[in-house]
């Protein structure tokens, strides 16, 4: 299974934000639309960075509440892991393992095209696995 197959149950809207958006702000997007992270883009829409809750965290636990009131793209983290849509499941999964981060931009042009969440990748992970477990029941049954 591919990213692809992924983003087409989906869909490819992601939240994003400008580097210059108070991390409160942020904060509160991340709430509101009940989130983890939300991809930081320049006006053409080319990623800058990534701000997930960890890193809200750890600026936090360093800085205390004043943390808030600076610029996303001060506590962002600006080299950004990304995939495109023609990866697997097993190669996001690895990259996500790997960097220890559960959301991975997915980009197309050079562009963000849709965001892959470790929930996305589990829940389309598990459904293959039913899947294959399905098709061997079938198959024994019919033996």
């Amino acid at each position: 299974m591919t990213v692809a197959a992924i983003l087409n149950e989906k869909g490819r809207e992601v939240i994003t934000e400008r580097g210059g958006a108070l991390l409160l702000q942020v904060c509160q997007t991340l709430g509101t639309n009940k989130i983890g992270a939300m991809v930081i883009v320049d006006a053409k829409g080319h990623i800058e960075g990534i701000i997930s809750e960890r890193d809200i965290v750890k600026a936090i636990g360093r800085e205390g509440p004043d943390a808030l009131n600076q610029p996303v793209s001060q506590i962002m983290t600006k080299s950004v892991v990304t995939c495109t849509e023609e990866e697997t499941v097993n190669q996001v999964m690895q990259k996500m393992s790997s960097g220890r981060f559960r959301h991975v931009p997915v980009v197309k042009d050079k562009k963000l095209n849709g965001l892959i969440s470790i929930g996305d990748v589990v829940k389309h992970r598990i459904a293959q696995v039913e899947m294959e477990a399905e098709h061997m029941r079938t198959y024994i049954a019919m033996t």
